[in-house]
């Protein structure tokens, strides 16, 4: 009787391969789930300072920051358009000459390693380690 070869895969082979994948797959998503996080640091960080930008307008029109409030900026949340929001953006600590805006992590960004970041009328960021 004359043997034929039979093509395919054994079951360790089969086995090794997916624990290979596995292990790749490990390693590398939470690499990838720290990236979209910074991505979406990043987002609220522009919109802050899209933000800051309208606060200087305002100012620009009325020579004062005070009468501005969270309500009278022209978006309250990030990203500004889209599904779902991750930080809400908000106006503090309003005075003639002065202001502080905030981004408040929350949702899918709520365990963020910076927290809430803020950014003054003269432009201080906080935190002020690698978060900006």
């Amino acid at each position: 009787m004359k043997n034929k070869f039979v093509g395919g895969f054994t079951l360790v082979e089969l086995m090794i391969t997916v624990a290979i994948i596995a292990i790749i797959a490990a390693i590398a998503y939470p690499s990838y789930q720290e990236q979209v996080r910074e991505t979406r640091r990043s987002n609220a960080q522009a919109d802050l300072l899209e933000l800051s930008s309208y606060m200087e307008r305002y100012y620009t029109e009325r020579f004062t920051y005070a009468g501005a409030t969270t309500a009278t900026l022209p978006f309250d949340e990030s990203p500004k358009q889209g599904n779902p929001k991750f930080y809400d953006l908000d106006l503090q600590n309003v005075g003639a000459n002065a202001y502080t805006l905030r981004a408040i992590p929350k949702g899918g960004q709520a365990g963020d390693r910076c927290g809430t970041m803020t950014l003054n009328e003269v432009g201080q960021r906080t935190p002020a380690n690698d978060c900006w």
